[in-house]
């Protein structure tokens, strides 16, 4: 019998909770051929969202490309890797480099199958000769003309999903949103997902003096409400032939912070704990022994991060936990967890944001890995 919870991966459609509305929203636009945003803080499962987005519309006939753009060292390797991702869905085989080197008329692309590396007949494309500035323009261009002239050349609807799209800010300075902004409005045939999971870059990034500025339609995704969620974990057991003690699910989605990825953790976790014990029954002592487990397999990652704090960010990470992320610059909380001043625990906030440990959520600040929240609320002082 397989777990059926699923995390650290694209969840399957089974182990898909909720988001139908927001499944549905963004289909429908990106087969209008809308440029769409996608905000989502991490571990909301938007990665999950955007793959069940893109196999809907490829069972519609739409040609899907998919490209992470985080995982690019530079403006280069990312158009790159870009031209790479849209010849593949174009084409296999010499077609690929004949494609390619007819719509790219800047610079030589070189187009290869790989051998040594990545999986078998891996496609490489590389523009070695693309150095100096106006090099790169000049290929930005081209690059991000190729879904429209992809659509053109198969008679299809293209879909392109770039995720943790905030990303680009590092290429280049801002050039790269005018290129690609200037590129994408003119491409009726193309549907586009930007997705990001840094919600404030992302906002700033449709901001009024930005290219995307009113660009396409914006989703920011929400928490799944905490009943449905626990509702679905319930279900997910008794459907594995393991039945849920009384508001077991309920207590997961507590535990995990309501976050889809550390809930499915949590879950997946428990249901190990109860099938190693050749159970049939599945308790709230099964759920905290797998709490206690996960924290000790991560005691010391925690241990690290909690050593690489200032003394004023761990009093404010500690208090984030206690005060469950609420008037943190009150007088009151300060003394209580002996802070000092508004404006020091204010930059503390600040630099366990950039460190992604916490996040703003409405007008709370809450901890990003809800078993780092628990090993932190466990410490003694």
């Amino acid at each position: 019998m397989h777990n059926p919870f699923v995390y650290g991966e694209v969840v399957p459609a089974a182990a898909f909770v909720d988001r139908v509305a927001e499944l549905d929203r963004l289909v429908a636009d990106l087969s209008a051929g809308q440029k769409i945003f996608l905000i989502s803080p991490r571990r909301y499962g938007k990665s999950s969202l955007i793959r069940h987005a893109l196999a809907r519309m490829a069972r519609r006939g739409a040609l899907t490309v998919e490209v992470t753009v985080s995982s690019f060292s530079s403006y280069v390797a990312f158009l790159e890797g870009y031209a790479r991702a849209l010849v593949a869905a174009e084409t296999k085989g010499n077609r690929a480099r004949t494609w390619l080197r007819e719509t790219i008329k800047s610079a030589r692309a070189e187009v290869h199958y790989t051998v040594d590396a990545g999986p078998p007949g891996a496609l490489s494309v590389s523009f070695p000769a693309v150095r100096s500035d106006r090099d790169i323009s000049r290929l930005a261009q081209e690059v991000f003309a190729l879904p429209a002239r992809l659509a053109d050349t198969r008679g299809r609807m293209v879909v392109v999903a770039l995720d943790e799209f905030q990303a680009i800010a590092g290429f280049n300075g801002g050039s790269v949103e005018h290129a690609l902004r200037a590129a994408v409005q003119h491409q009726r045939h193309v549907g586009y997902v930007f997705a990001g999971s840094e919600p404030s870059l992302m906002e700033r990034m449709l901001g009024p003096k930005r290219p995307f500025y009113k660009a396409g339609p914006v989703i920011r995704l929400e928490k799944i409400p905490a009943e449905d969620f626990a509702a679905f974990i319930d279900a997910r057991f008794q459907h594995s032939g393991i039945k849920p003690e009384t508001d077991l699910g309920a207590a997961i989605v507590e535990l995990a912070g309501n976050l889809p990825y550390d809930v499915q953790r949590l879950a997946h976790e428990t249901w190990d704990e109860v099938r190693t014990g050749g159970r049939r029954r599945a308790t709230l002592d099964d759920l905290h022994q797998a709490l206690r487990r996960l924290l000790a397999q991560q005691q010391t990652m925690f241990e690290a991060a909690w050593q690489r704090l200032t003394l004023a960010q761990r009093s404010v990470l500690r208090a984030v936990v206690l005060e469950e992320g609420r008037e943190l610059l009150s007088a009151e909380v300060r003394a209580r967890h002996r802070l000092g001043g508004a404006s020091s625990v204010q930059y503390a906030l600040g630099s366990l944001i950039r460190e992604d440990l916490i996040s703003r959520e409405l007008d709370r600040y809450v901890v990003v890995d809800s078993l780092l929240r628990e090993w932190v609320a466990r410490l003694t002082f």
